[in-house]
């Protein structure tokens, strides 16, 4: 078994079963299906995903030219980032600039990341409808937002009271029922929720993810 570790994103990496698409193997799922399916339902029937979106060809654009050109191929991340309205992810007077290939502040000093380095991170992190991913750093919920969309459920923790309250309003409201967010130090990972299959840094610090990696399934070697 391998890990693959790139930035501030790991993952644990498996070989594939050639038994994997038989009927026994998919009795071992073990992830609660139901859960995940209502989470694709609530966010699929939002108007925000609605194809008379304003904003749907921002967001075709800003896939085309700033991510899928710059190197990022994961079908699936590509469609996640254009169905995901980043625009509704930061405050109401950057949000005509929120295609934009640039950062944009989200208040308390931080910033949302800009599209592509959301796509990267997401790309690398090679996540599986299945898996169970931590996010530390929280920030306007857009990170959280795009990895659900690929994995079965997401936790998030973000140091900043008012920066977890408003994610957990903005991710709710947009019918994200397989991200739950917490309000805490994020140094010490998620103990209860673990383990993860993968592991994603979105905020600057000092601690090396090897020191909450004891969260994610297999540690890191």
């Amino acid at each position: 078994m391998n890990w693959e570790y790139c930035g501030y994103c790991t993952h644990h990496a498996e070989g594939v079963d050639s038994d994997a698409f038989g009927e026994a193997e998919a009795m071992k799922i073990s992830i609660p299906l139901l859960t995940i399916a209502a989470a694709v339902l609530s966010v699929a029937l939002h108007p925000v995903f609605a194809t008379d979106d304003p904003y749907l060809q921002k967001r075709a654009t800003m896939v085309r030219d700033q991510i899928e050109r710059e190197g990022v191929t994961d079908p699936r991340v590509l469609t996640a980032m254009r169905d995901v309205p980043r625009h509704l992810f930061v405050p109401p007077s950057f949000r005509a600039r929120a295609y934009e290939p640039f950062p944009l502040p989200i208040g308390e000093g931080q910033t949302i990341s800009q599209p592509y380095i959301v796509g990267f991170m997401t790309q690398i992190l090679r996540l599986k409808e299945t898996d169970r991913v931590l996010e530390v750093g929280t920030g306007s919920g857009y990170q959280a937002a795009v990895a659900a969309r690929l994995a079965a459920e997401v936790y998030s923790v973000e140091i900043l009271e008012s920066l977890a309250d408003r994610s957990r309003r903005t991710l709710s409201d947009l019918g994200f029922l397989n991200v739950v967010v917490r309000q805490g130090d994020g140094y010490y990972g998620w103990e209860e929720k673990g383990p993860f299959d993968a592991i994603i840094v979105t905020c600057a610090g000092d601690t090396s993810p090897r020191l909450f990696c004891a969260s994610s399934r297999t540690g890191v070697g």
